[in-house]
């Protein structure tokens, strides 16, 4: 382990800061309460990888494999060829990529030379893509040529100066490379990498620049990322994370992690184009020079494949991911072996509730360290998580804040008394991983920042030991007949009822109680005895709390974290009927 001041271990902690912050007590040892930071942007950490452990492998994808060192000599050269290209300090780039080594260089190169990394999802539609380049002056975008169909609106309107293309046709097996071909025959008329306009190939970066270092043009508090969100509102922010924010959140990982600095090996399947993947896996991944083993897109048999051939002991994930692979575990063929997962020290999952079942099963299969965090685009986006000590970890709670990080409960109204322990509130936290703000939103920023706390926007309760569990969103609080109702709560009902695979609440206007409680449930096995669940409410629920209508659909509404689009149910529900 490194002997680095971050894993340095303070000897007391004052009986007054204990008192305010209780979770100190279940840190695991060797986590201090409080770290020390490299002083350097965030190239500083791909550099002292590749000095520290420059042989060591920092990426692989399908047979590819790239070492620290060769990872460096080809982010100094991306950089050399996109400030050849016109970016400079405070220029915005876009990432429109899946997970891929490419996207760490891009990442790297565009720090370097002080440039701004614009998060792109391969999910959006080209007229939501336009809108982002446009509204965060995004002239150069790096993108997979599958995905150019994406960039259509904003190469008609003339958007962009640069586009430069990264192809998987070159890396896949025969068949399969030829089947991505016709692909892009199918999508752009071009069997093979056409560069024409804007366009040219990513490999022109790497062949024509020098492979000499490149000097950090960037500060510490300069936007290194503008990251949208809000996908479940009506109008997406963006948010400003600074070099400092995902530096302190990487190196808070990396404690918390209790990592072996070059001997852990991460499953980079999360996507990177959101901060969760970005932070956990690729940043905090070379944070502890760790090998990172990428897959473009989270596949069953693939990840089961890249966890027998790699062993990762580090499997940051979302309880879709881990319920997708239970289910094909749970019927593998008697006649094959079954992976063993025994690999897996860590397993980190987020974006919602880890479904008690879900957790124990997958541990069936020999995962260790199962445990749930917490955290929010605005925030780096980790804040809290459970203890990698078995005898501290809280199933079904978010556990306790990280390193540096303060978490309080406040009252959701204005937000500004502590609720008693125990009792629901509005969820803020303060710590170096919370964002400088909205991009050219200050009305929005003086919402979610006041006093230097994010407010959450997420109702939770904590514990007299300083646990912290969310019961929902504060926006999705339901207001019927003077009552508040938490979706969450009446969620957790309905899924105890063994008919009900997956059940969603929410609220719908009602001219007598203001709002009416609505239920959307997934039926088990297509069945689903409606009365006999009303019954089952009627037992376990308060009157006000239980659902006066329910909605029988095939499938809820989610985004690619495996969250419930709960806005979707609100706006669109005839549509989702089964």
């Amino acid at each position: 382990m490194s002997s680095e001041g971050s894993h340095v271990v303070r000897a007391h902690v004052d009986p007054a800061e204990l008192a305010a912050r209780p979770w100190l007590r279940f840190y695991p040892p060797g986590v201090p309460a409080s770290l020390t930071y490299p002083s350097e942007p965030l190239t500083i950490l791909l550099a002292q990888a590749a000095e520290q452990f420059p042989d060591h492998l920092a990426c692989t994808l399908l047979d590819q494999r790239v070492s620290y060192r060769q990872l460096y000599e080809q982010v100094c050269r991306v950089a050399h060829g996109l400030r050849h290209a016109g970016v400079n300090p405070g220029t915005a780039v876009g990432i429109l990529l899946p997970n891929l080594p490419e996207y760490l260089l891009a990442l790297f190169a565009v720090w370097a030379i002080g440039g701004r990394v614009v998060q792109l999802s391969p999910l959006l539609v080209p007229h939501e893509v336009e809108r982002l380049l446009r509204l965060t002056d995004c002239r150069h975008v790096i993108a997979l040529d599958l995905l150019l169909p994406n960039l259509t609106s904003a190469l008609q309107s003339q958007l962009l100066e640069h586009i430069f293309v990264v192809s998987l046709a070159e890396r896949l097996p025969m068949l399969k490379s030829l089947l991505y071909r016709f692909e892009r025959l199918r999508q752009q008329g071009h069997f093979h990498l056409v560069a024409r306009g804007p366009v040219e190939p990513f490999t022109h970066l790497l062949e024509h620049a020098p492979r000499n270092a490149i000097g950090d043009q960037a500060e510490l508090d300069d936007v290194a990322v503008l990251a949208p969100t809000g996908g479940t509102t009506s109008s997406p922010k963006i948010v400003m994370l600074s070099h400092r924010n995902l530096l302190c959140n990487a190196w808070q990982l990396r404690a918390w992690s209790l990592a072996r600095d070059g001997e852990e090996r991460i499953l980079g399947v999360l996507p990177f184009f959101h901060a969760y993947g970005l932070t956990v896996c690729a940043l905090a991944g070379v944070a502890m020079r760790a090998s990172i083993h990428l897959h473009p897109r989270f596949e069953t048999r693939a990840t089961l494949q890249l966890i027998e051939r790699w062993k990762p002991t580090i499997f940051p994930a979302v309880p879709a991911m881990l319920a997708a692979l239970n289910r094909v575990l749970r019927a593998w063929p008697n006649d094959r072996p079954r992976p063993d997962l025994s690999c897996i020290r860590t397993v980190i999952s987020g974006a919602s509730a880890l479904d008690p079942a879900i957790r124990d099963e997958f541990a069936k299969y020999g995962a260790q360290g199962i445990i749930e965090g917490y955290g929010l685009t605005e925030a780096g986006p980790v804040t809290h998580a459970n203890p990698l000590m078995p005898e501290h970890v809280r199933p079904g709670t978010i556990g306790i804040p990280l390193p540096d990080t303060e978490a309080r409960i406040v009252d959701p109204i204005h937000g500004e008394t502590d609720v008693p322990t125990g009792e629901v509130g509005e969820l803020i936290v303060r710590g170096p991983q919370v964002m400088l703000g909205y991009w050219r939103n200050p009305d929005e920023t003086a919402l979610a920042l006041r006093n230097g706390w994010l407010y959450t926007g997420d109702l939770a309760r904590r514990d007299a030991d300083g646990y912290f569990t969310i019961v929902d969103r504060k926006r999705d609080i339901i207001k019927t007949s003077g009552f508040l109702v938490y979706p969450a709560e009446v969620e957790e009902v309905l899924l105890r009822f063994p008919q009900v695979a997956e059940a969603a609440v929410v609220g719908e206007p009602d001219p007598q109680r203001g709002e009416m409680v609505v239920a959307y449930v997934v039926p088990r096995d297509g069945n689903l005895d409606v009365k006999s669940l009303e019954d089952y409410c009627r037992e376990h629920l308060a009157k006000h709390k239980r659902p006066r209508k329910f909605q029988v659909v095939s499938q809820l509404p989610k985004n690619f974290l495996g969250k419930v689009l709960r806005r979707q149910l609100r706006s669109a529900p005839a549509s989702l009927q089964a």
